[in-house]
């Protein structure tokens, strides 16, 4: 029996959906599977540009039908709705994360169009996606990488009203093919933010200059260069402190987009990985009869599952968002941030026991090992995102507020907050749900029960223990902090799924042991830091705990994870 948790294309029904999208994401699955493993990793291998699936995704309307918001639609089908985006990311990683990258930095592309009042842009957008045309995003610079503050495309004024733009940009996805490239700028006649500008591209003008692929992929991640191209008026998306917040908000809902990837990535190599250790023969017994292996895959396997239990509650406060609800600002970045940690974790313990294997050349663990070391390190690094959840902490912890219940969203409604998020500040006055109750709910679960202690524990060390003021400019030990808080938010969202989805409370049980114990690691690694005050010392070693262990338990989890093997193998 396929286990329900994960991703098998072998049963995948999508029934949650509208018609069409279950048509579309269906037939997106069949399109991998009738190409077949040996085509796919070869595509990988010899690093071809994804002509054959673009044009899949041309002739079906993909992109048009899922990133075209209602208010541009000319489809009854067409919106923005981030729950069958969600879906969509996680079967694009599940068969390879060039095919996901290509369809992110179109999203990215389009974040600043759609938030424009640019009519004209936004119906030229619309009409390059409905001709399968893809997008790209002009933010980071060799020099500045993504420091906007430092940009050197500059723009100086033509005196009609438009400008000409000259500088280069560095990382950008698709700037090979886009038909729009949304790039960032700056005037030269005006200093400051209010001289920001974003303004549409068009990768094939002879102003535009494509330099090169800078990695070594089927990914084409460009070098470009703007030489004195005209910008007109009807191509500027966004000026002044405009062009700044559309900047940081298109991140907002591009960087969603990363979880996902990484479910999909952890869930085909599990199937790979579990398949073949339960297989092999080591000593005269299979290598999954020995205790280590089997820990290892356990622990990956409800990782896996806490990651797709997060993000998919994650979902629901993201569509939910609203000017008086601006909790998906913390958990946006938990998702980048933490479950695509948890993805290299996965991947990590899953290749201790496959060993030699995850190297070979048809499989496809070998290009899974080396993509999901991606994810983490796009859209801010780890350390971006960890300093930015710390600004929630006290709020989240220790000030709740009162909000209606977030239902599951996967209605087929247009998520129209996301591009009028608005400024891109006063991220320390937003207020969160109580965290507790998600907990209580549970408190018969022991490792729930023994991980909510250390929670509490937690709220104990900002109340009695926080950095103080110089402490506050160490990042190295706030990053130890913020790696405690993200552990009491993961632990919030899985629970609140959990009791949505009725999970199977051996597994939910397991996973908190794991997360007791990464807790645990995390307070004696604030223990080491150096900067650490002795009661800060003292508080890290009370907060550690023993996960509580029950054999049987284990067991009935590790017949979930023995049953994956031979679940799914992808067509040869």
């Amino acid at each position: 029996m396929a286990d329900s948790l994960l991703f098998n294309p072998r049963t995948y029904d999508p029934a949650q959906f509208d018609p069409e999208t279950r048509r579309l994401l269906r037939a997106t699955v069949d399109w991998f599977e009738d190409r077949g493993k040996r085509r796919l990793i070869e595509d990988y291998r010899s690093r071809a540009w994804l002509a054959d699936f673009l044009a899949f995704a041309a002739k079906e309307g993909l992109f048009a039908t899922f990133l075209t918001p209602a208010a541009a639609a000319d489809d009854k089908d067409q919106r923005w709705d981030t729950a069958r985006i969600a879906a969509l990311n996680e079967i694009f990683g599940f068969y390879g994360l060039d095919y996901w990258y290509a369809w992110q930095v179109t999203i990215l592309g389009l974040g600043p169009v759609w938030q424009s009042d640019n009519t004209a842009a936004r119906t030229r957008a619309a009409e390059l996606l409905t001709q399968g045309e893809v997008f790209a995003f002009g933010l980071s610079e060799k020099t500045h990488g993504a420091d906007i503050y430092s940009t050197d495309m500059l723009l100086t004024p033509d005196g009609n009203g438009g400008f000409r733009a000259s500088g280069s940009k560095y990382y950008i996805g698709n700037g090979n093919a886009a038909g729009l490239v949304s790039v960032f700028g700056r005037r030269t006649d005006i200093e400051g933010p209010d001289g920001y500008v974003f303004f549409a591209a068009d990768s094939r003008h002879t102003a535009y200059h494509l330099v090169k692929n800078v990695v070594d992929s089927s990914k084409y991640v460009s070098e470009f260069r703007l030489d004195d191209y005209p910008v007109a008026p009807e191509d500027v998306l966004h000026t002044g402190r405009a062009a700044f917040d559309a900047a940081l908000n298109t991140v907002n809902v591009g960087k969603f987009n990363l979880c996902t990837a990484s479910i999909g990535i952890c869930e085909h190599a599990m199937y790979e990985a579990v398949t073949h250790a339960h297989n092999r023969i080591l000593y005269g017994r299979p290598v999954t009869a020995f205790p280590h292996v089997r820990r290892e895959l356990a622990d990956a396997y409800v990782r896996l599952v806490g990651m797709k239990l997060f993000s998919d509650r994650a979902v629901d406060y993201f569509r939910s968002a609203s000017p008086d609800d601006r909790r998906y600002l913390l958990f946006n970045p938990m998702t980048k941030m933490k479950v695509t940690t948890e993805g290299e974790k996965v991947i990590d313990l899953m290749w201790d026991v496959i060993a030699a294997k995850g190297f070979e050349k048809d499989t496809y663990f070998a290009q899974a090992a080396v993509e999901i070391r991606g994810l983490p390190k796009l859209e801010g690094t780890v350390h971006v995102n960890l300093a930015l959840i710390l600004k929630f902490m006290r709020n989240h912890l220790l000030n709740p507020a009162e909000f209606a219940p977030v239902p599951t969203r996967q209605d087929a409604a247009d998520d129209t907050f996301l591009f009028s998020q608005g400024p891109a500040r006063g991220l320390g006055s937003v207020r969160f749900h109580d965290w507790r109750p998600a907990y209580d709910a549970y408190a018969g679960v022991p490792n729930v029960a023994r991980f909510r202690e250390q929670a509490d524990a937690l709220c104990e060390f900002v109340t009695t223990a926080a950095p103080d003021e110089e402490q506050s400019r160490d990042l190295d030990l706030l990053l130890a902090v913020g790696q405690l808080f993200a552990l009491v938010v993961h632990g919030q969202l899985i629970l609140e799924q959990a009791r949505l989805t009725g999970l199977d409370e051996d597994v939910l049980d397991e996973l908190f042991s794991v997360l007791v114990r990464d807790f645990s690691a995390y307070a004696v690694e604030l223990h080491g830091k150096d900067s650490a005050t002795e009661a800060q010392q003292s508080w890290a070693l009370g907060a550690v705990r023993r996960p509580v262990v029950d054999a049987v338990r284990s067991n009935r989890v590790w017949d979930r994870v023995e049953a994956l093997s031979g679940a799914y193998e992808m067509t040869p």
